[in-house]
């Protein structure tokens, strides 16, 4: 059985972590050698290469999970024509990425459902969030990033893979992530089938730690290999 985090408590959470979590996340990951913003702009990146190879419509983006606004400055590096709208459940979270950049981004508070009407963006991106909602809430929030996803737009997840055992040892180690539980791709996968998005596709990331770097050009050859520390999924309405 599956023991998540209940909804109200992720909340309250998420805003008493709000002014720290950079600091504990940066801490977090110096096992790696790499900054949050490295972690930050490699999503953004791999985003708007896929984006631009496949000739997507990217007007409207809406970051689900947003918190303190990590990708908020690689949004605007890689999509600087495109509109951002940054949705989170923990209002001082948004508070706290509105005073890390100030700019013309639009934010969402989430409550039970999104206040966004129906088919508003082109792009749907989430980064390592669902793992914080319980499990069992999936279905609900992948039907509702459908609906307000337009016709033909996409969905980009992406998370930490459990089958990666440096990952899971981080996240274990993590005080932000002590209610977190880590899902398999092919899991959540089905979950978008089931919720009614088409075509699902899960692609492998991260493979090499800073000290073999140079090794990373390669890391694209490697993304049907399930021992990346991230994956990324790709699927459309």
């Amino acid at each position: 059985m599956e023991h998540n985090l209940d909804a109200t408590a992720a909340l309250t959470e998420f805003d008493l972590f709000a002014d720290s979590y950079y600091k504990q996340h940066k801490a977090n990951l110096a096992i790696t050698g790499e900054s949050p913003e490295y972690f930050s702009e490699y999503k953004i990146a791999d985003l708007a290469k896929y984006v631009q190879q496949n000739r997507n419509p990217h007007r409207e983006i809406f970051d689900f999970g947003s918190g303190i606004g990590n990708s908020v400055a690689f949004f605007r590096k890689y999509f600087p024509e495109s509109n951002l709208y940054c949705g989170d459940v923990s209002k001082r979270s948004l508070e706290v990425s509105q005073a890390r950049f100030p700019g013309r981004e639009s934010y969402i508070r989430i409550g039970e459902l999104l206040p966004v009407p129906d088919n508003s963006f082109d792009i749907v991106f989430s980064a390592c969030v669902f793992h914080h909602i319980p499990h069992e809430e999936h279905h609900k929030w992948l039907q509702e990033l459908k609906r307000v996803t337009r016709p033909d737009g996409l969905l980009f997840i992406y998370e930490h893979n459990p089958l990666n055992p440096l990952t899971v040892n981080a996240v274990n180690n993590c005080p932000i992530d002590v209610n977190a539980h880590l899902i398999r791709g092919r899991s959540m996968k089905q979950r978008t089938l089931d919720a009614g998005w088409r075509n699902p596709v899960i692609d492998y990331k991260l493979f090499f730690p800073s000290f073999l770097s140079f090794l990373r050009p390669f890391e694209s050859s490697l993304a049907k290999c399930c021992l990346g520390a991230q994956w990324r999924l790709t699927a459309q309405k």
